[in-house]
């Protein structure tokens, strides 16, 4: 039985969870709220609040597993991307840990442990897993990638966004709205409550399975300076309809790619992972297409949809198998060397 010990903080929540063998243990989650206000994280005080939560985070998780630190088997943490202040306090806080446990430490990618969370199991519950290949569409605040997943350490990018991500389309769209942050989930929530035929938006051609949604934030932007300049109360009057239709919009752009994906690689499994997977609308759109098509559709539980120790934790389970450990001197990364790309080739598990 392999325990391992999960740390996430690569932006704003701190995170540790317990994993034994791939069966979730405990999964703490400690969030700060003091970006709220600023309608954004800031980076600084991100960093700050981690190296205040982190002992106690660490501790709940090991309790709440009922464990102690000498039961664990390696340790497992997120070595980007993300924030890099964030980063630090976590990469800093595994490896003294793992030192002074003299135990195995296991680097992860942040991106590859949203993928890889739809392989967590939880005692007393059932679950049906994808199975390998699968293909699966990570959308998040900084990612959208459309990514065939060839077996549980070889992932291979298909398409990506050639500009911003689909989460931050959404949250851009909010703020110019005058919604709180974060915005998606506002937007998600009001989306309900609208009409998305009311308003029509532009959706880019990309290439390939490619995205692109700076050119939609523009003309959002566009669009509601001419309507307010009409009628000052625009925004207000119709917030539901336009929450509705712009949401409708990004997931239209988000599937179109993903249907012609799948189409092209045969593939029949197709699952969503990451922060914007939460949206009730792409994942009632999934597995609407997902009848339409015959896809077996898998879609995370909203707790493993945000950044999360849980994710870590599973992927360095398939690493330490595979005996894929990192050395004392590894550094986090803000970036991948070939930008948002999450560089999935073999050479990323060579430890």
């Amino acid at each position: 039985m392999i325990k391992i010990l999960g740390i996430e903080s690569s932006c704003d929540d701190t995170s540790a969870a317990v994993l034994c063998d791939r069966t979730l243990l405990s999964n703490v989650i400690a969030n700060q709220k003091v970006h709220e206000k600023y309608g954004g994280v800031i980076p600084e005080l991100a960093s700050r609040v981690h190296q205040q939560n982190i002992i106690p985070v660490v501790d709940m998780a090991l309790k709440e597993a009922n464990i102690t630190k000498n039961d664990l088997d390696a340790i497992a943490y997120t070595r980007g991307p993300g924030l890099l202040g964030s980063l630090l306090v976590g990469v800093s806080f595994a490896k003294g840990l793992a030192a002074s446990l003299d135990l195995p430490l296991i680097e992860v990618n942040h991106l590859q442990g949203h993928v890889l969370s739809h392989f967590l199991e939880e005692q007393g519950v059932e679950k049906i897993f994808p199975s390998l290949p699968f293909l699966c569409l990570l959308v998040s605040g900084g990612h959208t990638q459309i990514i065939v997943v060839k077996d549980y350490l070889d992932f291979e990018v298909i398409g990506e966004t050639i500009d911003d991500a689909a989460g931050e389309a959404f949250d851009k769209c909010a703020k110019v709205m005058g919604l709180p942050y974060p915005g998606g989930p506002v937007i998600d929530s009001l989306a309900k409550e609208g009409n998305p035929e009311a308003f029509s938006f532009a959706k880019p051609k990309v290439a390939d399975y490619n995205y692109s949604f700076s050119g939609l934030k523009t003309s959002f932007l566009y669009f509601l300076q001419k309507k307010i300049a009409e009628n000052p109360a625009f925004v207000e009057e119709n917030k539901a309809d336009l929450c509705a239709s712009i949401q409708k919009t990004i997931i239209d752009i988000l599937m179109i790619q993903l249907i012609k994906a799948a189409a092209k690689t045969g593939i029949k499994d197709v699952a969503i992972a990451g922060g914007v997977s939460a949206n009730s609308g792409l994942a009632d759109r999934l597995r609407h297409d997902g009848q339409i098509y015959g896809w077996n559709v898998f879609v995370p539980e909203r707790k493993f949809t945000t950044d999360n120790a849980a994710m870590i934790a599973i992927t360095g389970f398939f690493k330490f198998r595979k005996s894929l450990f990192s050395p004392l001197d590894v550094t986090p990364f803000a970036r991948s060397e070939k930008g948002v790309r999450p560089n999935f080739d073999s050479s990323d598990f060579s430890g």
